[in-house]
């Protein structure tokens, strides 16, 4: 099993978290989106944000707004609905038991220990 694999499977599974809490606290420009993730050193690409929007969007999670430029073509400012901040409260809640859980493992010798 390679590390670099692992690592990026932990990775993919808590983007969508991730996304819908910056998204959470203002509606976010996709660029934006990924400055901040990169603020966080979770470096996240186009490629791998534009579909996971969409299927956030798809879920009933994210709405979006059409904005016009100056700089170029209208922009699309993403927030979250209703029922995406209920399901990113509820996913924060999982993350925070799942990393307590984890840490309870990893760090108490007598349950590691044989």
């Amino acid at each position: 099993m390679k590390l670099d694999n692992s690592k990026a499977q932990m990775r993919r599974g808590v983007l969508g978290l991730c996304i819908l809490s910056i998204i959470e606290k203002e509606e976010m420009y996709p660029s934006d989106l990924i400055r901040k993730m990169k603020e966080a050193e979770l470096i996240i690409v186009e490629g791998t944000l534009y579909p996971l929007l969409t299927r956030l969007k798809n879920a009933g999670l994210l709405t979006y707004r059409w904005e016009e430029s100056a700089n170029g073509p209208p922009r699309k400012y993403y927030s979250l609905t209703p029922m995406g901040l209920e399901f990113q409260q509820e996913l924060k809640q999982n993350w925070d038991s799942l990393v307590d859980s984890v840490k309870i493992i990893t760090e108490n010798p007598k349950i590691t220990s044989k």
